[in-house]
């Protein structure tokens, strides 16, 4: 997980992670532990990383990059 791509991508749209957990439906601290790749916590699931995709118009490549890479 990138997550300096993630929040670039926030920050382009003038959005926080606040804004961005409202949208998927979960907590701040919870989007926070996924972007931070707590212990004990799931990384994004499909759907989650599907909503961002549309949210932030993302290409494959780009979802690639922030929730892929290692």
């Amino acid at each position: 997980m990138n997550k300096n791509k993630l929040r670039a991508v926030l920050e382009e749209h003038g959005e926080n992670q606040s804004v961005l957990a409202e949208a998927l439906g979960i907590s701040r601290v919870t989007l926070s532990r996924k972007i931070n790749e707590k212990e004990h916590t799931k990384g994004f699931s499909q759907p989650e990383i599907s909503t961002i995709m549309k949210r932030y118009n993302l290409t494959m490549e780009q979802v690639n990059e922030i929730f892929f890479a290692d």
